[in-house]
């Protein structure tokens, strides 16, 4: 098997192991100059003949992925035809629809009347959101009519939707599925409920990959991934998990489809996932590729895999020693993240082993109690 690269990065800089595990690699000097990309692939089908998949596994390609499998009639993953079912958020619910999982009312941004109309029917306060876009940037909690209005009166020039408001955990079903939407692999990562108020008021990041997936949840995943026809991938599918009884969505403890993301969680979280299950998803998602199987067994050896993360502009009880000290046995990641990542993650980041949701939850405490 021939593994391909293509690139904005020089050779040289790239490291050991990656070049190692390729066959060839193009540098291009942009990979958002779709002609660049095309004729990267159309070098590498005539030297190595025809191309059988393509794939980032991030968000902001996904959409430039599908038109080159489409372009080059490549039948593993998903075209042009099909990308906006997994990029609009207004389109996703219908497809959570017809799993039969519940999905919070939503409704595209098109006039002020038609906006405050929704807002009667589902009462404040309701989410603003980019109708095409992953994280926080540009979402809005709106409160009351007059911040509606002026939100209309600022808000960027693309396109939205407003959402019923739902309070509750985020939890995550992330799988990798064969080329029948099979799960080869599942887990579940709980995140924090707003990562917009982390970023607007400088709030200390947590979450954490479970030691196992509850039933609730893998019968909804598994029902969205049939839904969505998705094959052959890495998904990652957020739900609500209600902190209390909801009408029309259900009961608290009930699960509640948000959005889904047709490739890994980002930042450390496959790595998480493989510490909580003692597993390797990158070769799980490889073996996938190569012969549609799972090939590396369960470890039945499952345990919770926390991070937490603290600001520099924040005084805390516990001094970085102190962590060290109290938690290095368990210590499977402590760095400085880079100043992108800062706004959302923080400065300083601890991943670490625990055997249960209380020593979870202990962990996180005396990381962030702050003075």
């Amino acid at each position: 098997m021939n593994v391909l690269g293509i690139g904005d990065c020089p050779y040289d800089a790239l490291n050991d192991n990656l070049k190692s595990s390729l066959t060839e690699y193009y540098k291009v000097d942009s990979m958002q100059d779709y002609e660049q990309m095309f004729k990267a692939v159309a070098f590498f089908s005539f030297k190595y003949g025809k191309i059988d998949w393509i794939e980032s596994n991030n968000e902001f390609w996904l959409e430039q992925d599908a038109r080159l499998r489409s372009d080059f009639n490549i039948n593993t993953g998903i075209k042009s035809d099909k990308i906006a079912n997994y990029k609009s958020k207004y389109q996703m619910k219908e497809f959570y629809r017809k799993a039969g999982v519940p999905v919070a009312r939503i409704q595209q941004v098109t006039t002020i009347k038609s906006a405050l109309e929704f807002a009667e029917l589902t009462g404040y306060p309701i989410f603003a959101k980019p109708e095409i876009g992953v994280g926080a940037t540009d979402t809005f909690k709106i409160t009351s009519e007059d911040e509606l209005r002026d939100f209309f009166k600022r808000k960027p020039d693309f396109p939205y939707v407003l959402e019923e408001f739902v309070t509750g955990d985020i939890c995550s079903y992330d799988a990798i599925v064969d080329n029948e939407g099979n799960p080869l692999f599942e887990s579940m990562t709980v995140w924090p409920p707003s990562v917009a108020d982390i970023v607007k008021y400088q709030l200390d990041l947590m979450y954490y990959t479970a030691s196992d997936l509850p039933a609730g949840l893998r019968r909804l995943g598994r029902a969205a991934v049939k839904a969505f026809e998705v094959q052959s991938r890495f998904v990652h599918l957020e739900f609500f998990r209600l902190s209390s009884d909801k009408p029309g969505l259900g009961k608290k403890g009930g699960f509640v489809g948000l959005e889904v993301n047709m490739r890994p969680a980002g930042g450390y979280t496959p790595d998480m996932m493989n510490w909580a299950h003692s597993t390797d998803v990158y070769q799980i998602w490889a073996d996938m590729v190569t012969s549609n199987k799972r090939l590396l067994p369960d470890s039945n050896n499952h345990q919770y895999c926390v991070f937490a993360s603290r600001r520099d502009i924040h005084d805390y009880v516990h001094t970085h020693e102190e962590i060290m000290e109290r938690y290095g046995d368990k210590m499977l990641m402590c760095e400085r993240m880079p100043d992108m990542m800062v706004p959302q993650m923080g400065n300083q980041m601890y991943t670490a082993y625990a055997a249960d949701l209380k020593k979870t939850l202990e962990f996180i405490k005396f990381v962030h109690q702050q003075k």
